[in-house]
């Protein structure tokens, strides 16, 4: 397993919002966490990430305890993160922003390197607008911007938090487009989701979170058998 999170336990002052995650992925997989607001999914990439320290539990990357590591630790080990905010630059331009991605890293590079050529190549879109300021740029096209920066730093796992948020129907199509070409030059994403029925036919596998816990995971098929478990957990 490239990441095997055990009983994970997460506090906010006295707020208990991990309650014992348990989630694990294998190398190359794109698995979508759903869930409700506020059931603990974000605080899951963030503790993952070393945004926030456990309290119990462990969080195993590639065979290495990321717990009580510091976020450019986990970073420099392989460990991407883009976060729903986004938290571009946007007074500089594209090229700018992606240049400020570059990682140095004491990791082997196991794939093709992500350059800035590599990047406006996989990515047109982004090409035509280098040298626009991140400011000037729609939400799709930020958002976008927001990942190719995370893959700057060449992560084995990229932790991509709502990347839909926000976007209309079509833009955020294009967005996951995106990721499910990343997902296939290998890296392996962990992706959280609110609206399970864009991810549904991007993830290869799916946990839904309810009250900080895991509550159900599997395939895409076996989500759309458990129809009793779309209605309590996931449809509004």
């Amino acid at each position: 397993m490239i990441l095997d999170v055990t009983d994970l336990h997460s506090y906010y002052g006295k707020s208990h919002v991990l309650q014992g995650v348990e989630l694990s992925m294998k190398a190359g997989e794109l698995v979508c966490l759903l869930g409700r607001n506020g059931v603990g999914k974000s605080t899951t990439l963030k503790t993952i990430m070393g945004l926030v320290q456990p309290r119990g539990g462990r969080v195993l990357f590639q065979g290495r305890e990321l717990s009580g590591k510091a976020p450019f630790e986990i970073a420099r080990l392989g460990v991407g993160y883009v976060p729903e905010e986004r938290r571009i630059f946007k007074s500089l331009t594209v090229l700018e922003n992606l240049l400020i991605g570059v990682k140095a890293s004491r990791q082997p590079q196991a794939r093709r390197p992500w350059t800035v050529e590599r990047v406006f190549d996989s990515f047109p879109r982004l090409a035509e607008r280098r040298h626009n300021k991140g400011g000037h740029l729609s939400g799709g096209e930020q958002q976008m911007l927001t990942v190719a920066r995370t893959l700057m730093g060449n992560p084995e796992l990229l932790l991509v938090d709502e990347p839909t948020e926000g976007l209309a129907p079509m833009v955020a199509e294009g967005v996951l487009t995106m990721l499910a070409t990343i997902r296939d030059t290998g890296v392996t994403i962990l992706m959280v989701e609110q609206n399970y029925r864009a991810a549904f036919e991007l993830g290869d596998s799916f946990h839904i979170m309810s009250k900080g816990r895991i509550v159900f995971h599997g395939r895409a098929e076996e989500l759309l058998a458990a129809e009793d478990v779309r209605m309590k957990y996931l449809e509004v």
